[in-house]
């Protein structure tokens, strides 16, 4: 699926393409969709009233391993715009020690510069390959350097195959073409792939610097990185010896990395993070302060209270500087997400609230979920596990009523011990498979293992019924 084809997906479509990952949630992929499209919709609306159309943000509200952080990973497969997914606890107000809010954008910038230049040079990558095989024959067969011609003979030609060739009559120059051209053939047909040849590689090694502190000694740092690494380039070059193969995928990129406009590529990211950028942002609930606690606003809470504070300019729109220029936020779409077992969206500052309107509601998930989670995705654990025993030689067969009944015991144990939903398949089903997997291949080499509905309880049915083990083990 293409880029333009990403875009264009309705909404209906977009739902379609989560089915396939994520089972139930039909609210939350509805509101999701919905502000996926919405930034298709402006940008191709009139230029008068598109800088005018905001997105509506959205605040996804539900317990742990129900799907929030799924619908997220698989929206930045879908979107096709740059993406990336933070955590609200990582980042502390400004004037404390750690990552300001303003690093969030300053990373989608990266990423989308990323984006960018590997587009770029997916488009040159063509000429790319042309000139990295003709690198790779001046290695294999260096080129000699062309001398004043006397007495040429004006029919002799170094072209392979030509009527009337004589070597012992053609010039240094063209013997020397008619065997390039020869490896040329070689090259093209794939006789040489393993051959080994020495090339140049850039040195991967830059200096690195990391600073943490108020509000802008982030973006110092960054400066510094360019500074030094300004210095360092074209310095250092490594030789390495390398099959063809390999080669000339190496030479290929660099080549077209040569060949991209940096500066229009450095625009083009910029572009892109004002109008398509979308920042996910986990785990909000954690920088709330529990209204319940009765407790006077103090240490953490003072910070919690500064992060929202920092978030709000982002959210409704600022100008966030960056490495690579000014990023305007107006326009770019932010997703909030939240178990808030301890807090609730109301202990959010007001003001912050009012810049997510868009409130989902994620349900738990019933017997039933836990069947199709286990049955339907295309992810499914079910066959993940399959999957891997395949390569040992180990056809794995999971019978209907065994699937069920994992399906009943995640659920009784979710509401038993501690709901950590779908997240209690992986723990379920790792007990479940933990002889097999320790059998195969040194007691069981190949075959067919049947999984039943017995076989699942007499594996699982001490942990079940043993309350004090589930706490520790499921």
């Amino acid at each position: 699926m293409n880029l333009v084809e990403q875009q264009s997906l309705t909404p209906r479509q977009i739902v379609a393409e989560l089915d396939k990952y994520i089972v139930g949630q039909n609210e939350a992929k509805k509101s999701v969709s919905i502000a996926l499209r919405n930034r298709w919709r402006r940008l191709n609306s009139e230029p008068g009233i598109r800088e005018e159309i905001i997105p509506n943000n959205i605040l996804m509200i539900g317990p742990t391993g129900v799907g929030k952080t799924e619908i997220a990973r698989r929206l930045a497969k879908l979107a096709g715009a740059p993406f990336i997914k933070v955590e609200a606890s990582k980042f502390t107000e400004v004037g404390y020690v750690g990552r300001d809010v303003e690093s969030m954008i300053r990373d989608l910038t990266d990423i989308a510069l990323n984006m960018v230049k590997m587009e770029m040079q997916e488009r040159v990558k063509g000429k790319a390959r042309k000139i990295a095989e003709e690198k790779i024959l001046d290695i294999l067969i260096p080129p000699v350097k062309k001398k004043p011609q006397r007495n040429t003979n004006p029919h002799s030609s170094a072209t392979s195959g030509e009527v009337g060739f004589k070597a012992d009559q053609a010039t240094d120059e063209e013997l020397n073409e008619r065997t390039r051209e020869r490896f040329r053939e070689k090259l093209k047909n794939g006789d040489l792939e393993d051959r080994e040849i020495e090339i140049e590689v850039a040195s991967s090694k830059t200096p690195t610097m990391q600073l943490f502190g108020p509000q802008g000694m982030e973006e110092m740092g960054f400066n510094l990185q360019d500074m030094l690494g300004n210095l360092a380039k074209g310095q250092k070059k490594s030789k390495r010896t390398v099959p063809i193969s390999e080669a000339r995928e190496i030479i290929t990129e660099q080549e077209a990395e040569k060949l991209i406009d940096h500066e229009e590529a450095k625009q083009e990211a910029l572009e892109r993070v004002q109008n398509q950028g979308i920042v996910f942002i986990d785990e909000i609930d954690k920088v709330a302060q529990d209204s319940s606690s009765g407790k006077g606003g103090g240490g953490q809470d003072v910070s919690r209270q500064g992060v929202q504070r920092d978030l709000l300019p982002i959210i409704e729109g600022s100008a966030v500087s960056t490495k690579h220029g000014i990023v305007k936020t107006d326009h770019i779409l932010f997703i909030g997400s939240g178990a808030f077992h301890v807090s609730k969206p109301s202990d959010l500052i007001p003001e912050l609230q009012g810049r997510l309107p868009i409130r989902v509601e994620l349900d738990s998930l019933t017997e039933k979920d836990f069947y199709d989670i286990l049955t339907k995705p295309k992810n499914a654990l079910t066959k993940q596990y399959q999957a891997m025993l395949k390569t040992e030689g180990v056809t794995v067969n999971f019978a209907d009523e065994a699937i069920e009944e994992i399906a009943k015991i995640a659920a009784q144990v979710n509401e038993q011990v501690e709901n950590i939903g779908a997240r209690r398949l992986h723990t379920i089903l790792s007990s479940l498979l933990e002889e097999l997997l320790f059998a195969v291949p040194d007691d069981i080499g190949s075959g067919k293992v049947d999984i039943d509905k017995a076989y699942v309880n007499k594996q699982l049915n001490t942990l079940v019924t043993d309350k004090d083990l589930s706490h520790y083990i499921l």
